[in-house]
C-alpha cells in the first residue's frame, strides 16, 4: 500500500455547481445523420412524441447502500444533470443545410414526425466549417471558412464559440464531435506539447487534422469535449495537458454502437467462462454519410483500428494465452447505398471449450446506428457538464462506456467490458454524492461470515 496518498482532481457532492440557466450543445457535422437525430429526438421529447429510450441519464436508476436498503432512484433525480428543457443547439457543417431538411436527408426519422418539429429544426444552421479533404476524401464540403493557416482557422472557431454562448445567452457549453471518420494518423512531435501544437496550427502542420483544430477551440474556450469518431481529436498529449491546464474534462473515441457493442457484451461473457476463441469474423454494411466515408480505406484504418483493439484488451491473451492467444481477427466495412442508416453486421464466432471441443456464435444485428447514437450524444452532454460542474477535468474515463476506443491514463490500459464500464461510471456518481461505493461483495448478508 502506498503511503502517501495521490492528490485526486475529484470534488465532493456538497461542491457541485447546480445546472443553472441554459446549456449549449455544439456539434461538429450538425446536419449529419446522429447530430439530427439527436436534435429532432430532444424536440419530440420535449413535445411528448417519443420517449428517450437507450439514455442512462433518462431511463436509468443507480443502487445505493445495502440492497436490504432498496434506494434505487433514477440517476437524474440522484445527480443534479441539466434538463433537457434547457439545451440549446448549434454547431458546423460543411453543408449548409439546416436540421430539417439535413434530417430529411438522412433518412432515419420518419416524415412526418419531422414535419411536426419543422419549425423548431429550421432554425437550427450551421456555421461554416473547418474542413480539408485530405483527411476526409470521399466528401466534398461547400459551406466551409477560408483562411490562411489552422491556427487562423482555431481563432475562428473560438469566436464562433463565443458569439453562440452570447447571442443565445446561454450559461454553459458543452462540444460533441459528430463529424465524419478522418484519416489514420498516428501520435507525433507535432502533438507531444502545447507548444510544439501551436507552432504546428501556425505552420500548418499536415498531421493537425480538422478535428483537432475543433477539440483546441473548444478547451481553448473551456468547453468541455467529447469525440464521437475514431480519429485522434483531443487524445493527443498536448491537447490532454491543455485540457488540465485549463481543468476541462474530455472524453472519446467513437460512440459505441453496433457491431461493436455486442462485441463488449459477448466477450467479457466468454472470458467469464474460460471459453476459447479461435475466430471472429465481423462485416458490416451500411449506406449513410458514414458508410461512404468509410468506403475510403484511409479514413476505414482509422475505423478499424478502434474495433479490433477492443478483443485484445478484453480477453487479455497475455494472462490466458492458452484460449486467447491464437484467434483470428477480421473486421469489414462495406458501402451499401440501398441500406440507408439501418446498418446491418453479421458476426461469426468460433469459440471452443471442454477438451477443445468446437462450437460456434452467429449474430446478425440489423440495427441503426443514429438510433444508438443518438441517446449517446445526449448522456454525454449531461455527463460532461456535470463534471465541470463537480471539478473534474482531462480525461473522464469513467464515461468511458460510451465509446469503442476509451482514452486512458498515461501507463494504463483502456477498459471494454461494458459491465466493469458501467460499474465504474455509477461509482463515479456514487462517489460524486459521497454515497458508499457498490462492490457487490454481498458477505455482510450471510450469518456465516463474521468480520475481522
Amino acid at each position: 500500500m502506498p503511503t502517501k496518498k495521490k492528490k485526486s482532481n475529484y470534488k465532493q457532492s456538497e461542491e457541485i455547481k447546480p445546472p443553472q440557466g441554459r446549456l449549449g450543445v455544439l456539434l461538429p457535422g450538425l446536419s449529419g445523420a446522429v447530430s439530427t437525430t439527436f436534435i429532432a429526438g430532444i424536440e419530440a421529447i420535449k413535445r411528448g412524441l417519443g420517449k428517450p429510450f437507450g439514455s442512462l441519464t433518462q431511463m436509468g436508476t443507480i443502487r445505493l447502500g445495502k440492497r436490504t436498503e432498496k434506494r434505487s432512484p433514477h440517476i437524474l433525480d440522484f445527480v443534479p444533470l441539466a434538463h433537457t428543457q434547457d439545451l440549446v443547439f448549434g454547431g458546423w457543417d460543411i453543408f449548409p443545410d439546416n436540421s430539417y431538411e439535413a434530417a430529411l436527408k438522412a433518412g432515419v426519422l420518419e416524415k412526418n414526425l419531422l414535419d411536426e418539429l419543422r419549425l423548431e429544426l429550421e432554425e437550427i444552421n450551421p456555421m461554416p466549417a473547418v474542413f480539408d479533404r485530405r483527411y476526409v476524401r470521399n466528401l466534398n464540403g461547400i459551406h466551409l471558412k477560408k483562411e490562411k493557416t489552422k491556427m487562423h482557422f482555431a481563432e475562428r472557431l473560438i469566436d464562433d464559440i463565443k458569439n453562440f454562448k452570447k447571442e443565445n445567452k446561454l450559461d454553459r457549453l458543452i462540444m460533441i464531435w459528430c463529424g465524419s471518420t478522418e484519416i489514420y494518423i498516428k501520435p507525433s512531435k507535432v502533438h507531444s506539447t502545447i507548444q510544439n501544437f501551436e507552432e504546428g496550427l501556425r505552420d500548418n502542420h499536415p498531421e493537425i487534422a480538422p478535428s483537432m483544430i475543433y477539440a483546441y477551440a473548444a478547451i481553448q474556450c473551456g468547453v468541455p469535449y467529447a469525440n464521437g469518431a475514431p480519429n485522434l481529436s483531443a487524445d493527443i498529449p498536448a491537447l490532454i495537458q491543455m485540457a488540465k491546464r485549463k481543468k476541462v474534462p474530455i472524453a472519446g473515441k467513437d460512440f459505441k454502437t453496433g457491431q461493436t457493442l455486442m462485441k463488449t457484451i459477448i466477450a467479457p461473457g466468454l472470458k467469464a467462462r474460460m471459453l476459447g476463441l479461435k475466430g471472429w469474423f465481423s462485416t458490416n454494411i451500411l449506406g449513410n454519410r458514414d458508410g461512404e466515408v468509410l468506403d475510403d480505406p484511409y479514413s476505414f484504418k482509422t475505423k478499424e483500428e478502434s474495433k479490433l483493439s477492443v478483443l485484445e484488451y478484453i480477453l487479455q491473451p497475455d494472462l490466458y494465452p492458452e484460449l486467447y492467444s491464437d484467434y483470428y481477427h477480421k473486421v469489414r466495412i462495406n458501402y451499401y447505398p440501398p441500406r440507408g442508416d439501418a446498418k446491418e453486421a453479421w458476426d461469426n464466432i468460433d469459440i471452443f471449450g471442454w477438451l477443445s471441443y468446437p462450437m460456434q456464435i452467429k449474430i446478425n444485428f440489423l440495427c441503426r446506428d443514429s438510433i444508438l447514437a443518438a441517446p449517446i450524444v445526449l448522456d454525454l452532454v449531461l455527463f460532461l457538464d456535470l463534471a465541470k460542474r463537480a471539478g473534474l477535468y482531462g480525461i473522464q474515463e469513467w464515461l468511458s462506456f460510451y465509446f469503442k476506443s476509451p482514452m486512458f491514463g498515461e501507463g494504463l490500459y483502456p477498459e471494454h467490458d461494458l459491465f466493469i464500464q458501467l460499474m465504474k461510471l455509477k461509482n463515479t456518481l456514487r462517489y460524486l454524492k459521497g454515497e458508499e461505493l457498490i462492490t457487490h461483495l454481498g458477505l455482510d448478508y450471510y450469518d456465516y461470515y463474521e468480520p475481522g
